[in-house]
């Protein structure tokens, strides 16, 4: 067995897992963003009490989390967590906790999960997409993570945003990214970006859920909004299909609710790859609660197995 947890900057949620199917979650338990002692403290409080339930040590310590482990410094790059940004995270955690530390960003472990036991099963190779706050993504080939460089499935970061698009086509700057780069796709097709896009098109403020409402209720403005998103987006989302080879597309994230949308992506995107596929490969993600404690578990459980010898 193992402990798992997917840690974000409000929550940390911990479990113990036995198998991929048999998550065992604990409560929550608040990320103290500041203080690193106590971080550990509140990661050594649900072990103490895994080891309690499962009566022994787990193997290690899978932790899934909304950052990403520089690979060049082995350092921890997680700005809303102050007390784990910049420190060597998986050396420092093992040392206090005394046990393996396996840790993974949130779109791995996520994508891990649809592959595992999720939409995804049965497919050799898996590309998870996050359409949410930000645009961003996982590699799964026959079961593991492709992600040597911490940085793989990021498909979202890259200067390469059109300057028109749609039917007909209109002009669509490319916006500032949060990465420090202009023109990227997490700019313009996360929720916040279709926000812009839509103030850009129509001179008008309004949410994500609002355009989205307004699509389905057959708004003419919001549906030239959705055009123009779903032609910006259907473009790089093509280029990963052909270079990956996946042949199913787990969508996790807020705008993953909206199955018209997913619909619509699925589509567009059918029509600029290589392979043709009579069926949709742009799904929903089956993993709906707690994706990262899945992805964790998995990652965790495939370490454990192979340095114990199952």
């Amino acid at each position: 067995m193992i402990v798992c947890f997917d840690i974000g900057g409000t929550a940390i949620k911990g479990a113990l897992a036995m198998s991929p199917e048999d998550i065992r979650p604990f409560p929550r338990k608040p990320t103290p963003i500041h203080d690193f002692d106590a971080f550990v403290a509140t990661l050594a409080s649900v072990i103490a009490e895994a080891e309690s339930l499962a009566g022994g040590r787990p193997a290690c310590i899978a932790i899934s989390i909304a950052g990403v482990i520089d690979p060049d410094t082995a350092n921890a790059v997680v700005a809303n967590i102050p007390c784990i940004h910049g420190r060597p995270l998986q050396a420092d955690l093992a040392t206090a906790l005394g046990l393996p530390v396996i840790i993974a960003n949130d779109a791995d472990c996520f994508v891990l999960a649809e592959a595992g036991i999720g939409a995804a099963r049965g497919h050799r190779v898996v590309f998870g997409v996050i359409l949410g706050t930000g645009v961003g993504g996982g590699l799964v080939i026959d079961g593991k993570l492709i992600n040597e460089s911490g940085f793989a499935g990021e498909w979202g970061h890259g200067p390469i945003q059109p300057t028109e698009a749609g039917t007909p086509p209109i002009h669509v700057p490319r916006f500032q990214c949060g990465c420090g780069q202009i023109g990227c796709i997490d700019a313009i097709c996360s929720a916040r970006g279709l926000e812009k896009l839509h103030r850009h098109i129509h001179a008008k403020q309004l949410t994500s859920e609002e355009i989205i409402t307004n699509w389905q209720a057959g708004d003419a403005k919001a549906e030239r909004t959705i055009d123009v998103y779903v032609d910006i987006l259907a473009d790089p989302l093509s280029v990963v299909v052909n270079v990956t080879g996946t042949t199913i597309l787990p969508v996790g994230g807020g705008l993953s609710n909206v199955p018209e949308l997913l619909a619509r992506i699925d589509t567009a995107l059918r029509k600029r790859i290589l392979r043709k596929f009579k069926s949709p490969i742009v799904v929903q993600a089956a993993c709906g609660v707690e994706p990262g404690l899945i992805g964790a578990a998995i990652l965790g459980l495939d370490f454990a197995s192979e340095h114990q010898g199952g």
